[in-house]
């Protein structure tokens, strides 16, 4: 018999938002890349949620684009509506979200890939991974061909033996119908890879025609439209924007899911996976916040040339004939049709603490993975480790140092970190109260974080490398002038101080302390500042939060150097932790079960105490002196 054999760099297992980063990063990196997709049509399909970004997860958005992926540009060529959220609060938890036109979205990113030199795209199954000596070779597809490769990359998504369930009907297929994967799980059992199944849920699309918005508050996007990328110009996406929508459930919609509850594969146990906590399905809602009278419901639409609408806030697994008895409750939905049953679905995934903080397997070398294959849920975060595990394979072939963002140096960190050291039980959410350092991380400073390392991977062009080099001299140029800028009691300024409700000044002041009354700011100041050059608006804003948040920035760097102290502390992978006399038995077992890589990740795994670490400090600094 003979079979097809290829030979590939790297290859890259599912084209979801996972998918494309890896892929795109490996082939720009000059490596033979092929990615694999069960169908060309879905790639970077959309299957839940309408939009890009969100709180916590426009930062991921933002992060990924400075180091040189590619989400953020799609998104700002293919977006119909965009908005910041959290003006109202500090810029920490500032962040972008994009409604997406979601073919356009799938289109735009399709033409990219087809246009990447040394990136070949395949559609095929990929039903084996190839091992030997604990070393990946390659994969084989459900046709029996092979391809081999020095690095693979699995980012399979939610299609692994997947399953779409709503009340008693339940069809083996993956999102939106599209084929499931159902060979390659017993191939990486058989290589002793552990596995999850989780679920996550989508809510019904309904039919615009159907709907009457009179009794719904209408939400506009932004006037001023800010762009996902940093090397998108801000002018040329300034464009008219679509509305979405906002009604509310009430006690008539959780009446009708209460009396039905027992229908619903949730709680009737036919669905095994485990569901996200922090993106639950209507009836989870109603069941888990019996004291809530309503919950908030955006209709948004799923692009510019359909009718079909998205019900966000509304998941579901209920049966089809609940579906419509509890969406008609709700103001304007009364006489709504549906065009899509909302359902839930279920999936293998791996549990996540085999991996290596470079998302490279600890079993199998050249084995990568990243998405919701690691057990984690939401498009940004797919697409930010599919760009870290893509870089990382990348590396090992180019025979380079891996790369691994801390918890300090991004938000990106803090989710790998927490996937590879923390035990999940359920699909893994990034929210902005995960990030203990994020008054530094801000999705408005991104690029001044992490421009220099894309740049230094050979992700970021010279040109976008230089201009953040220009913007980093301009801050801190405006900073210095602004600090050393005296401003009289003259009677403008007082008037300016009076018309502001600011306390007038007794002696002079610099522009610095006028800045950080709570009640100013950089931007207010134009009206008394004469000498204030001609600066855009992402510098003006980083001059006014380095000045208006100086003290807080300068704590949290000093808890950064202290936990960059314990992060350097380097520990070996193959050490015994039994050897460390006085460590509680929970502690030896926890570490010896995953290993970490320095002292830092060490603290952070749960079951081992701050003791712990003490008495392992104590360990290896006896160990260091009677070499």
């Amino acid at each position: 018999m003979h079979n097809l054999e290829e030979n590939y760099d790297i290859v890259v297992v599912g084209a979801g938002h996972a998918g494309c980063e890896a892929a795109l990063v490996c082939a720009r990196l000059g490596l033979n890349t092929i990615v694999f997709t069960i169908s060309i049509d879905s790639i970077a399909l959309m299957p839940c949620n309408p939009n890009i970004g969100g709180s916590s997860k426009g930062h991921l958005v933002r992060e990924l684009d400075a180091l040189g992926g590619e989400m953020g540009k799609n998104i700002d060529k293919t977006f119909i509506q965009s908005k910041m959220l959290n003006e109202s609060k500090g810029p920490a938890v500032h962040s972008l979200r994009a409604q997406a036109d979601k073919q356009e979205y799938s289109r735009e990113m399709r033409r990219t890939l087809e246009n990447t030199d040394q990136l070949t795209i395949r559609q095929a199954e990929v039903s084996e991974i190839l091992v030997e000596n604990h070393h990946i070779t390659g994969v084989k597809t459900s046709s029996g061909a092979v391809y081999h490769a020095k690095a693979v990359v699995l980012a399979t998504g939610t299609y692994l033996r997947a399953r779409c369930i709503y009340g008693d009907v339940s069809n083996y297929t993956g999102p939106n119908g599209l084929q499931a994967a159902n060979h390659l799980t017993a191939s990486l059992i058989d290589n002793g890879i552990e596995m999850f199944r989780f679920k996550t849920g989508t809510p019904a699309r309904v039919d615009k025609r159907s709907i009457d918005f009179s009794k719904m508050e209408e939400q506009l996007g932004d006037e001023n439209i800010v762009p996902f990328s940093f090397s998108t110009d801000s002018k040329s996406i300034q464009k008219d924007q679509v509305s979405c929508w906002l009604t509310y459930t009430n006690s008539e919609t959780h009446r009708i899911i209460r009396e039905n509850i027992d229908r619903s594969p949730l709680f009737s146990g036919a669905i095994e996976g485990t569901g996200p906590r922090y993106c639950p399905s209507i009836e989870d809602k109603v069941v888990k916040f019996p004291d809530k009278d309503r919950h908030q419901v955006f209709i948004e639409p799923e692009g510019l040339y359909t009718n079909e609408m998205y019900l966000s806030g509304m998941s579901s697994s209920l049966p089809e004939d609940v579906q419509y008895q509890m969406y008609r409750t709700v103001a304007g939905l009364e006489q709504v049709k549906i065009v899509r049953n909302a359902y839930a679905i279920e999936y293998d995934c791996i549990n996540s603490l085999q991996l290596k903080p470079s998302l490279e397997f600890k079993k199998i070398h050249g084995l990568f993975s990243g998405g919701q294959f690691n057990g984690s849920s939401g498009y940004e975060e797919a697409a930010v480790q599919g760009f870290m595990a893509g870089v990382n394979a990348a590396m090992q072939v180019l025979e380079r140092e891996a790369f691994v963002l801390d918890r300090s140096q991004a938000y990106i960190g803090v989710l790998i970190d927490d996937l590879v050291t923390k035990e999940n039980h359920e699909p893994y959410r990034m929210m902005t109260s995960r990030a203990e350092y994020r008054l530094l991380l801000r999705q408005d400073n991104a690029d001044l974080r992490l421009r220099e390392i894309g740049y230094k991977i050979g992700l970021v062009s010279e040109k976008d490398y230089n201009y953040v080099k220009e913007k980093e001299r301009l801050i801190e140029e405006e900073i210095k002038r602004v600090e050393n800028t005296p401003i009289g009691a003259n009677p403008k300024t007082q008037d300016f101080l009076k018309n502001h409700g600011s306390t007038l000044l007794k002696t002079g002041a610099t522009m610095a302390e006028l800045i950080r009354r709570p009640e100013l700011n950089y931007f207010m100041l134009t009206e008394i500042d004469e000498n204030r050059p001609d600066i855009s608006y992402d510098i003006a804003e980083q001059v006014n939060i380095s000045i208006k948040y100086e003290g807080y920035l300068k704590r949290q760097k000093q808890q950064v150097a202290q936990f960059k102290k314990l992060e350097s502390k380097k520990l070996d992978i193959n050490f015994d932790y039994s050897k460390v006399a006085s460590l509680r038995k929970e502690a030896v077992q926890k570490l010896n079960l995953y290993k970490p890589v320095s002292i830092g990740q060490a603290s952070r795994i749960s079951g081992v105490s701050p003791a712990d670490i003490s008495v392992l400090l104590v360990y290896l600094e006896q160990e260091k002196r009677s070499r």
